[in-house]
């Protein structure tokens, strides 16, 4: 059987359709589908910087459209979903909790988000605080008072922040429940009292190549280089593991054109790329991403296979940033067309495009502008905050249709319910 080839484009389409953002929503979500949509993906990376809606939530808007952002919050009270390190803190679907076991059982292959040193140093009150939770239920951060004088910064953590947090890592905690979005730690045992490792637990390699498989079937179809990152199973992946996926089924061996090496599709989306190497596979959706979304969270992916640049600056000094503080990716019917900084003005009802740019490649016209324009309403309307502002484009003829755009938008009546 010759290995299938697939040009950039079809490869583009069917990494959309793999990751739920080739075709617009076709109904209103419902709490089943924000579920449905973390399994679709595979993980949910978490990030707490709330310039407009938390990542979280951000990256299930721009699949689902309107929904209600509590419906994330619940899934995890009620134990549907659980947290760990995949990607990066991820929300993960509770019956993969299997996979990512052996990261917790060697903690220390964990690098910075485990301290031995500390797990020796601090015993006593490690000790302390677990009894803690066994006898009073579970805790947050902020339940602890800070007694040592320092503020309360991203790397000065209080030690009850930090045991928690090492505690986490190894396994011995878990997180309950979000409250006002903070981690509330319980006992693993009391979260998912049904695992038992000795009668659960696979063997580390079997896990690491679900995992691959998974990131595989995520993504839609992977160059071998990306299948690593997707749940940082390292950077190197088994070639022979990948052949034995093949030949068990599990993977099916392809070729994107353009970029050399191997690629794989997960045999899902063999009927779509299919339709995609026919040319009968539509992109319709448009919408804002994102940092943190997985079609864009490896930003060499991203250059690869959509030409799209991309890097996040918040954390870059203000004087030397390019485009902004949060920028989001926009989408736009399967092509990544440009970039916004935004902020989201709650209190004043305000939705505020601080800068928009666009790809260089990219045709100006009214559909364009149609298209964009929704999206910005349909997320500042998510967001409780209607009236868009849009304060800096560098592309004037754009900035002039979309601002009208925008305004006759604004003029329409609300939709139904």
């Amino acid at each position: 059987m010759s290995t299938l080839s697939l040009s950039i484009e079809a490869a583009q389409r069917v990494q959309l359709a793999g990751l739920g953002l080739l075709t617009k929503p076709r109904r209103r979500a419902t709490k089943a589908d924000v579920l449905a949509c973390i399994r679709q993906m595979g993980a949910l990376q978490i990030d707490t910087i709330h310039v407009v809606a938390r990542s979280p939530y951000l990256v299930l808007w721009s699949r689902l459209g309107h929904y209600q952002a509590n419906w994330l919050d619940e899934h995890l009270a009620e134990g549907a979903l659980f947290e760990y390190w995949a990607h990066e803190a991820c929300f993960l679907p509770r019956e993969d909790y299997g996979l990512f076991r052996h990261r917790m059982i060697d903690p220390q292959s964990m690098g910075w988000k485990y301290s031995h040193q500390w797990m020796t140093e601090h015993q006593e009150s490690i000790a302390h605080l677990l009894a803690h939770i066994r006898q009073h239920g579970p805790v947050r951060s902020a339940d602890f008072e800070r007694k040592d004088g320092k503020g309360g910064g991203w790397w000065s953590w209080k030690p009850e922040k930090r045991s928690l947090e090492v505690l986490f890592t190894a396994g011995e905690l878990m997180v309950a429940r979000r409250q006002q979005f903070q981690r509330v730690y319980d006992l693993r045992e009391r979260v998912l009292p049904e695992w038992e490792d000795a009668r659960d637990l696979q063997a580390e390699p079997i896990c690491k190549a679900q995992l691959w498989e998974q990131a595989v079937q995520a993504l839609g179809v992977a160059h071998t280089s990306w299948i690593g990152d997707y749940y940082r199973t390292g950077r190197r992946t088994s070639q022979a593991a990948l052949h034995a996926l093949c030949d068990a089924g599990r993977l099916i061996p392809v070729r994107i054109e353009g970029i050399a090496g191997e690629s794989f599709l997960h045999p899902a989306h063999l009927a779509v790329a299919e339709q995609a190497m026919a040319g009968q596979l539509n992109a319709t959706h448009t919408t804002l991403l994102s940092p943190f979304d997985p079609l864009i969270w490896d930003r060499k992916r991203a250059a690869q296979l959509f030409g799209f640049e991309y890097s996040l600056e918040c954390y870059t000094p203000a004087p030397r940033r390019r485009y902004g503080y949060f920028v989001l990716p926009l989408l736009r019917r399967g092509k990544l067309v440009g970039r916004l900084d935004a902020k989201a003005h709650r209190q004043q009802g305000v939705f505020e495009i601080k800068a928009l740019y666009l790809e260089p490649q990219v045709r100006i016209s009214q559909a364009l502008a149609t298209d964009i324009a929704a999206a910005l309403a349909q997320c500042a309307q998510w967001h409780g905050t209607p009236t868009v502002v849009l304060t800096h484009c560098l592309h004037q003829p754009f900035s002039t249709l979309l601002t009208d755009t925008l305004q006759a938008l604004a003029n329409q009546p609300p939709p139904r319910e």
